[in-house]
């Protein structure tokens, strides 16, 4: 997702439409919730992302807590540690065969069953460290800021009940399912990667598992077949780059 400044995008859709036809006081009150929306602060986030992913768990078919999948997400996850950014994280495991994995601010992050079939425990943990990259350097909440700022939920938003208080249940699911197919800048994205490959370091752990799990979705690209892989810089070069900070740093 390219972040662009709410507003400016409101006025030039504005101005494309004609002057003639446009509403000034529509287009006061659009720009004012938009306003809103994108200076959301981060309790306002927290927030919203405990119901979004509240939402997205009720629509899920979670793992149970003694399947094979929960078992070894939880080995996963004690070697990640339990925060992103002081805030704590919790675990769970969507069955479907989707490739995908996601993160909101609340600490909320799910693991797609699909994406722990293809990949080892190292790659798994690879991911997720990605994914909480998005998290930890803001790139979560700038996407809800713009979800709220520039789509149907931005009424909802800047109505008398308040954001959170305004959003009916289907709204939240929606806001749940943008952010987890976010598309992220490349920038966005190349900085996730090096989040999650200095967190690798830190927690002890091998970062190959970084690279090669970019190397087995290089092979999807080609399908299109995991969300994940959309306005993503090209798997190929990413693992190059791991690969390269490896080598630099004498890591084979």
């Amino acid at each position: 997702m390219k972040i662009r400044p709410v507003l400016l995008a409101l006025g030039v859709t504005a101005a494309l439409s004609g002057c003639q036809n446009m509403d000034s006081g529509s287009l006061m009150t659009s720009g004012a919730e938009a306003f809103q929306a994108y200076t959301l602060n981060d309790a306002q986030v927290i927030a919203l992302s405990d119901k979004a992913c509240q939402e997205m768990d009720a629509k899920a078919t979670l793992a149970p807590a003694g399947s094979t999948y929960t078992q070894r997400l939880n080995k996963i996850a004690a070697a990640l540690g339990d925060n992103i950014n002081g805030t704590a994280v919790n675990y769970k495991v969507y069955v479907t065969k989707d490739v995908n994995a996601f993160a909101m601010a609340n600490g909320c992050i799910r693991v797609y069953s699909g994406l722990m079939d293809m990949m080892t425990d190292n790659e798994v943990e690879a991911v997720i460290g990605h994914e909480m990259g998005h998290v930890a350097l803001g790139h979560v909440k700038k996407g809800m800021q713009v979800a709220l700022g520039t789509n149907a939920l931005r009424a909802a938003a800047a109505s008398a009940g308040g954001i959170i208080g305004s959003l009916s249940q289907s709204q939240l699911g929606d806001l749940g399912e943008q952010l987890v197919n976010a598309q992220f800048s490349q920038r966005q994205e190349s900085e996730a990667d090096d989040y999650s490959y200095d967190l690798l370091r830190k927690r002890g752990i091998n970062p190959g598992g970084l690279a090669t799990s970019f190397e087995k979705l290089a092979q999807l690209e080609q399908g299109r077949q995991s969300s994940m892989l959309d306005d993503h810089p090209a798997s190929a070069e990413r693992a190059r780059h791991i690969r390269d900070r490896m080598a630099a740093d004498g890591i084979k």
